[in-house]
């Protein structure tokens, strides 16, 4: 699976963003949309239509990545929320996996999204892929949708699902075994009612039937051949690993190169099962940890400030890969970052961190415009507003704009090993470290402040802020003095010149060797990069953290060919320290990249 940590994702709720086309406004039910956008639970108008017109405007903000809500054909009608009536404007809600929802549509014809090469998804994908930029798609797994009242102009039948407009099944007439019928969560400590119970009242899919995990499947490698460069999954806490590890599976077979991350709600590394979840399904997930840290110490002001922010990133090694956690601020699910408390300063404080820290970083709709409505706290469906401005002169959109360049270019910041270099309860700095580069990030909450940093990993020289251009000297790996203003952020940069790049090229990561100070991890193999099993000449790792070593091998006369490899620590007690067991073995690809991870024997 190859991570998008060099990308920067936004994330827009579809009808919330931008409406392109007023023709599909009413969909199926004119009862479900409202033009005056003061009912929350309706349709407001956003399509697709809408994100291709506001393509050139993502890609100056710098972001590489778009993930959109669920384009699936959604239940029509209403739920009955509290006495007022729902629709399903958030795309969670699938009724038929194989067809666009018509609300999203350029035309009436583009519901049979599969039926055409002409459609608006077509189009958006065209776009985004000339503009350089890859399309993640929200998929659903975990259920369909609660039951429509039909005096709100729904059916009554819950979980209607559909095969591009032909009835399968449904909760209420389930000839195909396809829904869980345990009925609501009760006790969340319960793993085995958290999997197999309905969340919210949606019909909960039993994926032990074959004929619905093959029906998922299909459909999900539809969207994949349609041109969705990647997969954001909803709900992954709520089914068994087993499923994930099969589906994962099956799409990186269909398509090798595919990013996959999910959303184990309030997952992270606090929370055991969601460390096992990432390290055993063959995704990524959402860092849940890192945004309650964020939030306590930005938004709210806590105490011990950025230590609960450094303490996530201490704790990096219980993942196999921590870059493929993706970083956020705030999402559809909870109170924007203003809503808890930010200030428009503080919110670019963390969107500084976010943007030079490991992972990949994604950003909420509206955030570069400090887009934000308190009512209620802000708790949904009020941290879903309507994109209202398109200002590209915003200090948040600046600034997104400048670390997005950063990340792109610098592989530190990527791929890094991260080191703290100061950390107070106000001002926290930190170096991100690969093979030469280096990326230097300093952060200020509290009163203006100057601090002495010592063993930053840049050449010496003068460098300028990212930010601000301010000019600083380092000297001795020492930069002494450095001013501080209340709530600010510093970031300084240096790109080690490119190595020279392969047409095939190789990345290794190995887990499970906790290395000492003076050791370090190479690769040795039968091929001429990998030194021909002379030690002298073998590949190299960095380390990462102390459950990661990694390295990108360029390969030349070896690609097309068959290699043996295995793992060495070098710098042991005794000497050399070879993996106990028969080298690894691999056919290489003539062409393209290829990501090796193992695991220390």
């Amino acid at each position: 699976m190859r991570p998008f940590n060099d990308s920067v994702l936004y994330f827009a709720v579809v009808d919330r963003f931008f409406n392109g086309n007023t023709g599909n406004d009413k969909g199926f039910n004119s009862a479900s949309f409202d033009a005056t956008r003061s009912d929350w639970y309706k349709y407001w108008g956003g399509d697709l239509n809408g994100v291709i017109d506001k393509l050139d405007y993502l890609k100056e903000l710098g972001c590489s990545a778009v993930w959109l809500t669920p384009l699936f054909d959604q239940a029509d009608g209403l739920v009955d929320v509290e006495g007022r009536g729902m629709a399903a404007y958030h795309g969670y809600w699938a009724k038929d996996f194989k067809r666009l929802d018509e609300h999203l549509a350029g035309s009436p014809e583009d519901v049979r999204v599969f039926a055409s090469n002409d459609t608006v998804v077509d189009r958006l994908v065209k776009s985004m892929h000339e503009k350089n930029m890859r399309l993640v798609l929200d998929i659903v797994c975990n259920h369909s949708s609660p039951a429509q009242r039909p005096d709100m102009g729904g059916r009554p039948n819950k979980g209607e699902l559909y095969d591009d407009g032909k009835l399968l099944t449904s909760y209420n007439d389930d000839k195909l075994g396809w829904y869980h019928r345990n009925g609501g969560v009760s006790d969340w400590n319960n793993k085995g009612q958290v999997e197999n119970s309905e969340l919210c009242g949606l019909a909960d899919f039993n994926e032990s039937r074959i004929g619905y995990r093959t029906y998922i499947k299909d459909a999900m490698k539809m969207w994949l051949d349609k041109g969705a460069d990647a997969f954001r999954v909803d709900t992954v806490k709520h089914m068994p690993l087993w499923f994930w590890q099969e589906f994962v599976s099956d799409m990186v077979f269909h398509r090798p190169d595919l990013f996959v991350f999910g959303e184990w709600f309030q997952g992270g590394c606090y929370d055991e099962l969601s460390v096992e979840f990432i390290n055993k399904s063959g995704m990524g997930m959402l860092d849940f940890a890192l945004q309650r840290g964020l939030e306590d110490c930005l938004a709210r002001g806590a105490g011990p400030g950025f230590e609960l922010v450094h303490n996530v990133f201490g704790k990096d090694s219980v993942f196999d890969d921590c870059r493929h956690l993706v970083t956020f601020l705030d999402n559809h699910d909870m109170p924007r970052f203003m809503s808890a408390g930010a200030t428009p300063a503080r919110v670019d404080m963390a969107l500084a961190l976010i943007l030079t820290c490991r992972g990949t970083p994604c950003i909420y709709y509206g955030t570069e415009q400090y887009l934000h409505n308190d009512t209620n706290g802000g708790a949904d469906p009020y941290n879903r507003p309507m994109m209202e401005s398109w200002d590209t002169s915003t200090p948040a959109f600046r600034l997104v704009k400048k670390l997005a360049a950063v990340r792109r270019e610098n592989a530190a910041v990527q791929s890094g090993s991260h080191r703290k270099k100061y950390l107070s309860a106000d001002v926290y700095a930190y170096t991100r470290v690969y093979r030469g580069s280096c990326c230097l990030a300093v952060f200020n909450r509290g009163a203006e402040t100057s601090i002495d940093l010592e063993t930053i990993e840049l050449p010496d020289g003068v460098y300028k802020d990212v930010l601000s251009e301010r000019a600083v000297s380092v000297k001795d790996n020492r930069l002494k003095g450095l001013s501080l203003p209340r709530d600010s952020s510093f970031v300084l940069s240096y790109c080690a010149p490119a190595r020279e790049r392969a047409g095939m090229e190789i990345s290794f990561l190995l887990n499970g060797f906790s290395t000492v100070y003076g050791q370090r991890v190479k690769v040795t193999g039968n091929c001429p990069e990998l030194g021909n099993w002379d030690l002298e000449k073998a590949f190299p790792l960095e380390y990462i953290n102390e459950n990661l070593w990694m390295g990108r091998l360029p390969v030349k006369e070896s690609a097309g060919r068959a290699i043996t490899y295995k793992f060495v620590v070098e710098g042991a007690k005794d000497g050399a320290l070879y993996e106990n067991r028969p080298a690894h073995f691999r056919l290489l690809p003539a062409e393209g990249a290829l990501e090796l991870q193992h695991r220390w024997s």
